[in-house]
């Protein structure tokens, strides 16, 4: 009979017993809250440089600019080599990125340049580093456990997102943006000896002399003739363009519905995240009789009814609340989308597959900042809400029926 313990890791975190997850696992809990400190360290040290929200905005485009222009290049690279080397290499420019602006910032020689240049450098190894990283997992953890998996990263991802900055504000306070980059760059190393410790035979792709735009345009081919790839493809789309927008739409409604203060903004923030923190650990558990399909259609039908129904409410604690369930189902659909394109693409492909995930979850982001701050200025945030809500419902239910009867098509007479 198993302990308590014993018991929870099984049903819960399944993923854990397996020795080379665990290695990359512990590294990531220790790393990612070294980047979040150093995310709201950036921020605070280029304002405090320029006092431009321009220049601010900038270097966050230019950040994220390469993982859009590249990440598809990226794929290629990592269907025809180790994912761990790849993955040793971005880890350690990262670490070498982070502490070089550690060092700007000691000697007292930063600007506003050399970071711009450090950010677009760091982009760059990120649109390697995000798809090399999600398709390692299947390597790593098994097709059985991988939603186990990418659950648990979830886990630690939004934990860090609230330790990250809070332990990284304190530091700022006290001590300074340079220590942030230098606890950041030095974070790395946990990363990097776990990724010394996994051993795994990896799957690498025979090297061929195709042109590697043909080879990206076959990655593209392979995912339109898959009926499963391709509808998680463009669910994802829809629910980054009109949900994932948190950031334009919150701190709109709490200054122009709710009347509130940065503390309230703040407050509905940390309830997104509780309520991913909880969804993922509830698709963590390995019992799972409802297809991945569906858990994926059900979730945005919810996402875009809890969002449509805020463009109604004007009560702080109704929102605090629709908001957890909100970070739940995003939850649900982006560790179930995740696992749907690694457990369906073939080893030949799933570098590829992932990398045009990444690109889509990246890229769709600033079209639904764009989309957003448009709406708002056009019609006003409650309109925004409500818009957004019937928006994700049509092209969910759109996109589920034109599947559905494309399945319907295929099946023999």
């Amino acid at each position: 009979m198993l302990n308590p313990v014993n018991k929870l890791i099984n049903e819960n975190f399944h993923a854990l017993t397996n020795p080379n997850y665990r290695y990359f696992w512990l590294g990531q809990c220790v790393s990612l809250i070294g980047t979040w400190m150093q995310s709201i360290g950036q921020v605070w040290l280029v304002y405090t440089l320029t006092d431009s929200p321009f220049l601010l905005g900038v270097l966050g485009a230019m950040q994220y600019l390469p993982v859009t222009v590249f990440t598809l290049f990226a794929g290629v690279l990592i269907d025809k080599f180790p994912k761990k080397k790849i993955l040793l290499a971005t880890q350690g420019a990262s670490m070498m990125l982070a502490l070089t602006l550690a060092a700007l910032v000691f000697t007292h020689t930063v600007r506003y340049e050399y970071i711009l240049i450090l950010a677009v450098l760091l982009g760059i190894t990120n649109s390697i580093d995000m798809p090399a990283r999600q398709s390692f997992m299947i390597e790593i953890a098994g097709r059985e456990d991988l939603m186990n998996a990418i659950a648990l990263n979830s886990v630690t991802f939004n934990l860090a997102k609230i330790l990250g900055p809070s332990i990284g504000a304190v530091l700022l306070a006290i001590m300074g943006a340079g220590w942030c980059f230098l606890i950041n760059g030095l974070s790395f190393i946990a990363v990097i000896m776990g990724l010394c410790r996994i051993k795994v035979k990896p799957y690498v792709r025979q090297k061929n002399t195709k042109n590697i735009f043909k080879e990206i345009l076959d990655g593209l081919v392979y995912i339109y003739k898959d009926k499963k790839l391709l509808q998680t493809v463009l669910l994802l789309l829809v629910i980054g363009v009109f949900a994932f927008n948190y950031n334009v739409l919150i701190p709109v409604y709490v200054k122009n519905i709710l009347h509130l203060e940065a503390a309230a903004f703040g407050v509905l923030m940390a309830a997104l995240g509780v309520g991913s923190v909880f969804g993922a650990l509830t698709v963590s558990r390995k019992v799972r009789p409802v297809s991945a399909v569906k858990i994926m259609v059900i979730s945005s039908l919810i996402i875009g009814v809890l969002l449509f129904l805020i463009g109604f409410n004007a009560q702080y604690a109704i929102t605090v609340i629709m908001l957890v369930v909100i970070g739940a189902f995003s939850i649900y659909f982006s560790t179930t989308a995740n696992s749907t394109l690694q457990l369906n693409a073939t080893d030949e492909y799933r570098g590829r597959v992932m990398s045009i995930y990444s690109l889509v979850f990246a890229g769709a982001t600033p079209i639904g900042s764009l989309f957003a701050g448009a709406a708002i200025s056009g019609i006003g945030i409650s309109n925004t809400f409500r818009l957004s809500g019937t928006l994700m419902v049509f092209f969910t239910v759109i996109i589920s029926l034109l599947f559905l009867r494309k399945h319907k098509h295929s099946l023999p007479s």
